[in-house]
Order: structure tokens, then C-alpha cells, then sequence
């Protein structure tokens, strides 16, 4: 028997092996990390369908971007505005100097306030 799948069907099927996918990984994860008692396989995986589930209908935190030039280079760095500690986009204006001081992935630009805005460097241009 041959059946044609339409473009729509295959995506669908695609996201319900994803779904599924994740939530075998979180049961065996939730089964490791309490001590991998047996004969718990429903549970774990009730656990983990509600946990991803859970996570799926939250809605995506909205993150934004600074950009800092130093040195000829431009820095774009992203933060949540969540953990922004009341920072407001367009504190800043275009050409303020400003402060800033780098770790690894991370660019810290300094407030007008003395604060620091955190922020993860996304992209570097030259």
C-alpha cells in the first residue's frame, strides 16, 4: 500500500517524535537522578511529559541586545530583560561613552546609575 504524506502531515509526525524524544530523555534523566529505583517507568515518564509539557506552554522570555564599539569593534551583547535589574533599552544613547569590561562570553557595561547590566556577547564585528 502506498500513502502520500502531505508536507503538513510529516512536520506534525516530525514534532510529535520530537516531543516524544524529549520526554523519554527527561524520564531517564528524572530515573538516574533518583537513584534509578526499578519499576517506576510510568511515574518517571508522567513526570516528564508534565515537566516538558510545562515548559512548551511557557511563553519564550524575551531577550534584547546592547551594542558597544571598543576598539573598532563592535560587541553586540544580549540580556534578559527579566535579570536587566530595571535597565530600560535606550538608557544609552548612540555615541554615550560608557564603561565596560569583558569575562569570557560576558560584556559588563556600566550604568548611569553605577550598576552593571550583564549581558552574553552574541556577536563581534570588525
Amino acid at each position: 500500500m502506498v500513502t502520500n504524506v502531505s508536507p503538513e502531515s510529516g512536520a506534525k509526525h516530525r514534532r510529535v517524535d520530537d516531543l516524544q524524544e524529549a520526554i523519554r530523555q527527561r524520564a531517564e534523566e528524572i530515573y538516574e537522578r533518583s537513584g534509578k529505583i526499578p519499576n517506576r517507568d510510568i511515574e518517571n515518564w508522567m513526570q516528564a511529559e508534565d515537566e516538558i509539557r510545562r515548559e512548551a506552554s511557557q511563553p519564550a522570555e524575551r531577550r534584547t541586545a546592547v551594542v558597544v564599539k571598543v576598539d573598532g569593534i563592535e560587541y553586540v551583547g544580549e540580556y534578559s530583560l527579566a535579570a536587566g535589574d530595571d535597565y530600560a533599552p535606550g538608557e544609552f544613547s548612540a555615541g554615550d561613552a560608557v564603561e565596560v569590561r569583558f569575562e569570557q562570553d560576558k560584556m559588563y557595561v556600566q550604568r548611569h546609575n553605577g550598576k552593571e547590566l550583564e549581558t552574553r556577547i552574541v556577536k563581534k564585528y570588525s
